[in-house]
């Protein structure tokens, strides 16, 4: 069996080494990377390239946020988990909307970094029940102020009721395979209407596109 290459990026030697040992608990998990800081990740990815990134948010030199930028113009296919003690709604959108495929506190369970590092390998985004809440928050503020009836027709994109269909289900942390089911579509042509919401959102990953939905009221 393959197993997942990991890297972590965090200034704190202290949560590294903690993280360290809890990933290599894990059989099929490889840490291959460890950085203190973004500049340091960014200089030795080319020669390890790793499937996911733990990522803080909040360090020297290059943070975080400039690290994610980097990583996801240049290596695209990195899967990024942001692990931070961050837990504004502002940001966990913003991030998530620029392409982050998961957003972890790190008071979270060992049990749930592992299951966020498989669903993000899986399925390439992994949406845990804080950052439901801060959409949903995002969403509830945003129907506090009076807009038109029809959100869809009255945003910047326009999408088909299919479309919408799709992107309602993928905001409700349905698989491929369980809109296809819940459809009765392939899930080929499922991912078809994905790939068209995420070019017609402009957005570049599922994680950024559920973002993106919630914070123009898509859903």
């Amino acid at each position: 069996m393959r197993k997942i290459k990991l890297a972590l990026c965090d200034d704190h030697t202290l949560f590294r080494v903690g993280m360290a040992t809890i990933l290599g608990q894990v059989h099929d998990f490889e840490l291959i990377l460890e950085a203190g800081n973004g500049q340091e990740l960014i200089e030795r990815v080319p020669r390890k390239m790793p499937d996911v990134v733990l990522l803080d948010l909040q360090m020297p030199v290059m943070d975080g946020t400039a690290t994610a930028d980097y990583l996801r113009e240049h290596w695209p296919l990195v899967k990024i988990v942001v692990l931070t003690m961050h837990d504004e709604d502002r940001m966990v959108l913003h991030l998530l909307e620029k392409g982050v495929s998961g957003y972890l506190l790190k008071d979270a369970e060992a049990d749930e970094v592992e299951k966020a590092i498989r669903k993000v390998m899986d399925e390439g985004v992994y949406l845990n029940e804080f950052v439901s809440k801060a959409m949903l928050r995002k969403m509830t503020n945003k129907t506090n102020v009076a807009k038109p009836v029809n959100a869809f027709y009255n945003s910047k994109i326009l999408l088909s009721e299919r479309e919408k269909e799709v992107l309602t289900l993928i905001c409700e942390g349905l698989s491929t395979n369980e809109i296809s089911e819940k459809i009765f579509l392939s899930p080929r042509t499922v991912e078809g209407h994905r790939l068209r919401i995420l070019e017609k959102t402009g957005t570049k990953n599922t994680a950024g596109m559920v973002a993106y939905a919630f914070k123009n009221s898509l859903v």
